[in-house]
């Protein structure tokens, strides 16, 4: 037995020696680091410190080298080591990602199935999400006011960050029966935001007054005023609204560089920067797929939600419509059929004052959105895309601010006179599919065209030879012949990008004394002519 230790002693010891001589013997051989045949390290000093190859130093060199290597294989294995803990780390996030997916499935599941049953049981809608705002400590704020534990969502303001609150509707395992009821139509039905752009006017209040009394449903129908300007009285009286409406705040309130000519014009720059700020508020910080735009001076008619809940499927329906309008330019009292509440009318007039966006549209415009003047910007041709939108024979909206940057254009002369409707109309029950293009636009023509060609004197004259209420035609064939009659029967006679006020194909109807008049284009029309402007 001992022979046998000792034996197996020898071979270790005889192994031991043999690998130490080939290791010094494989190192000895190696040139230093650097370049092959240089004998200069690849750092700086390299010579000084490795020698040269086959030279005296060659012992000092196999001891560095050793010394190196060492040095080397500890550096990698501290860096595995922290390798293997990153991977370690990594694959706990992994597995808790992996089951957060997995319950959000089947959460996502779990919600469909209840939509497919609360659909074949056709029984009540759930309310969607409302918007509301927790205000911090600004003024206005009401005691007891809603309280929500739903995400929160962070906007600057001019001396805080406000806090957006959604209260939304509570987890589904803790919903009232009543909430988990669904028909199928009504859980279909779109949310609608209203965005009202305020900045100094403390009679903001008769807007949201109006606004709050003929808003069906909060939760279809959220408020969403977004202030500019900083100034502490208005956003007082929006705050005293509450929970009412969302108040978020245009965070840069600085001037605009604009060029020396321009600085009269700073206010529109304001505008336009505000517009874009609170548009992309709605549609990215909101999520929503579309809004209603109205302006702090604006009064709506009862049945202005009504008008817009009918009228989105038809414009995410139709590609040739860009926008639908509450306004109409020609809308004072003596040019409107007040028997004709629910006619509508295709426009290639873009007439803002209570208009509804998509997102997919603002997603085309914001990325290119003016610096100033984005409601004449709008009505270029490389915006408008022979684009139409819809307006109403009696308006929905009026304005009552003849305060504003525009210093009161237009409001003595046309705009304190508009009508605003009164006469409740049930649009969501009417057949409005003739408002698209394909089924409007051969009625419209064939209307208009097949209507009495008469002079602007036989009506003004009223003469024998009209008999009805009409239509009747007056034709122009140029910019000056339509504002010469534009302006004798008592419609608006400018252009913008070509376009005439409330315009169709060229086509401007409205009432004169009691009687449907068309002023026309010749028939065969084809182009709006730009340099009309």
């Amino acid at each position: 037995m001992v022979r046998k230790k000792g034996s197996l002693i020898l071979c270790g010891g005889l192994l031991f020696v043999l690998w130490n001589a080939l290791l010094l013997l494989y190192l000895w051989g190696r040139s230093p680091l650097g370049r092959p045949g240089d004998g200069v390290g690849a750092e700086p000093g390299g010579k000084e410190e490795w020698g040269v190859v086959g030279g005296k130093g060659n012992g000092a060199n196999l001891a560095g080298e050793v010394i190196r290597l060492a040095e080397e294989v500890e550096i990698q294995l501290e860096t595995q080591k922290k390798l293997l803990k990153q991977i370690g780390s990594h694959r706990a996030l992994w597995a808790r990602q992996r089951d957060i997916g997995k319950r959000e499935t089947a959460h996502t599941k779990q919600v469909k199935e209840e939509v497919i049953h609360n659909q074949q049981q056709q029984q009540q809608p759930p309310k969607p999400p409302q918007l509301t705002v927790k205000d911090g400590e600004d003024p206005g704020d009401q005691p007891g006011a809603k309280q929500s534990h739903s995400p929160v969502h962070t906007v600057a303001s001019d001396s805080k960050l406000e806090q957006l609150v959604f209260v939304q509707t509570t987890d589904i395992k803790e919903e009232s029966e009543k909430e988990k009821s669904v028909t199928s139509a009504a859980s279909q039905e779109a949310v609608i935001p209203i965005l009202v752009i305020a900045c100094d006017r403390v009679t903001v209040k008769r807007s949201l007054d109006r606004l709050i009394q003929y808003r069906p449903s909060p939760e279809l129908f959220p408020i969403i005023v977004s202030q500019d300007c900083g100034h502490a009285e208005t956003a007082r009286v929006i705050g005293s609204y509450g929970g009412q409406v969302t108040h978020i705040r245009q965070p840069d309130l600085s001037n605009v560089r604009v060029r020396p000519e321009h600085r009269k014009f700073q206010g529109y720059y304001k505008i336009a920067r505000h517009y874009r700020w609170a548009l992309n508020q709605v549609f990215h910080t909101f999520s929503q797929s579309t809004v209603v735009i109205v302006e702090d001076d604006l009064e709506v008619a009862p049945d202005f939600f009504e008008y817009f809940r009918a009228l989105y499927p038809i414009l995410r329906a139709d590609p040739s419509l860009w926008c639908v309008s509450a306004w109409n330019d020609n809308g004072r009292e003596a040019l409107v059929d007040p028997s004709k509440a629910q006619l509508l009318y295709r426009t290639d007039f873009f007439p803002g004052l209570g208009w509804m966006l998509l997102k997919d549209m603002w997603e085309e415009l914001e990325p290119k959105w003016p610096s100033a003047f984005w409601d004449d910007w709008m009505r270029q041709p490389e915006q408008r895309k022979e684009r139409s939108c819809i307006r109403p024979e009696i308006s929905r909206t009026i304005t009552f601010g003849r305060k504003g940057v525009s210093l009161g254009q237009f409001f003595d002369q046309y705009l304190r006179y508009i009508k605003l409707n009164v006469e409740s109309v049930p649009f969501a029950k009417l057949d409005l599919s003739y408002l698209l293009k394909e089924k409007y636009d051969d009625e419209f023509i064939k209307e208009v065209y097949s209507a009495p060609l008469v002079k602007i004197e036989e009506l003004q004259q009223g003469g024998g030879s009209l008999k009805g209420p009409g239509p009747y035609r007056v034709q122009y064939s140029s910019r000056d012949t339509f504002r010469v009659f534009a302006r004798n029967l008592g419609v608006m006679d400018d252009f913008k990008s070509g376009v005439p006020r409330t315009g169709y194909r060229g086509v401007v109807s409205f009432l004169y004394r009691g009687r449907r008049v068309f002023l026309a284009p010749a028939q065969g029309w084809t182009q709006y002519d730009i340099s009309w402007s």
